[in-house]
């Protein structure tokens, strides 16, 4: 079962405290894709310059991601560079350049449209409702936001949510989106606005599930090296959307190992640049590190 995804594909430049590459492979729906990737098939939709590396495009071949939606066009590739001082939860952005991005309309393939899974990565929201007028009955559609649209577009984004099955968001932004302090009250609100349930990212904190007024939590996975965090919630996403494409089953159970599964991939990502380890993973390596978490989070009842 594919999924279809529509979002950046960049060149990132990015300086930690472990290291830096400049030029390297990024963007929201690239991190997902490779991913995703793992799981299932990919369908992905978004544009690039003139300037995009061949070897970036034969990666994502590699993986199995379809690009008959990646339109490459004259002009610059979207270009971001940014850097981590020792809180790796917080990315300080040097210089943007979105370059032919800032001109993207997608147009989803004909052969995309019957996708039954759809993930609309971080874009605009007036974008994300131009995606879902062109797909026909998902069985589910997520999507990701971030402060920049909350601010910008508020009222495009709550348009938007009335057809999302799951918002996919950070903690800060969850209470910036409903204008509420505590956490839950604010995830109830956003979910009376339309989405069935809420993907909050925490971090180096785990993340949180919300659904029909309950929450499950997953932590983060301790690490020994961790040296680049870009395009870790892209790779939490991925690894999410991929696991409920492969299960084909949307019942709680099967939210709750998507979660794990998310961080999973999430966890593998942020321990070398880009998609550095990404690339290398295979099933043996994601299936340890899940019963890995299951450990971690395991304990008995009381008697």
């Amino acid at each position: 079962m594919s999924i279809l995804v529509v979002g950046s594909t960049a060149l990132d430049s990015v300086k930690t405290p472990f290291g830096e590459m400049d030029d390297a492979l990024g963007g929201s729906a690239t991190y997902f894709s490779v991913s995703a990737s793992y799981f299932t098939n990919i369908n992905l939709v978004a544009v690039v310059g003139e300037d995009f590396p061949d070897n970036y495009i034969n990666l994502l071949k590699k993986h199995k991601v379809d690009l008959k939606g990646l339109q490459k066009v004259p002009g610059k590739t979207f270009r971001w560079k940014g850097q981590y001082m020792y809180d790796l939860n917080q990315a300080e952005t040097l210089n943007t350049e979105l370059n032919v991005f800032a001109d993207f309309k997608p147009r989803i393939p004909e052969e995309y449209c019957n996708s039954e899974y759809v993930f609309l990565a971080n874009i605009d929201p007036e974008l994300q409702l131009e995606v879902l007028k062109q797909v026909k009955k998902p069985k589910l559609i997520a999507c990701d936001t971030m402060n920049f649209w909350i601010e910008r577009k508020p009222s495009q984004l709550k348009k938007t949510l009335k057809y999302v099955d799951i918002l996919v968001i950070n903690e800060a932004e969850v209470r910036q989106l409903a204008g509420e302090k505590n956490l839950i009250k604010a995830a109830k609100t956003i979910c009376s606005w339309g989405p069935k349930a809420l993907v909050i990212k925490r971090g180096e904190y785990g993340s949180l599930f919300y659904f029909k007024g309950q929450m499950f939590s997953a932590p983060a996975f301790p690490l020994e090296t961790v040296s680049d965090p870009t395009g870790a919630g892209d790779s939490f996403a991925g690894g999410f959307m991929g696991y409920l494409a492969k299960s084909r089953s949307l019942k709680e159970k099967d939210f709750r190992r998507a979660i794990i599964f998310g961080s999973v991939m999430a966890s593998y990502n942020v321990e070398d640049f880009s998609l550095n380890r990404l690339k290398r993973l295979d099933w043996k390596q994601i299936k340890q590190r899940f019963l890995q978490f299951r450990k971690l989070t395991y304990f008995d009842t009381i008697k």
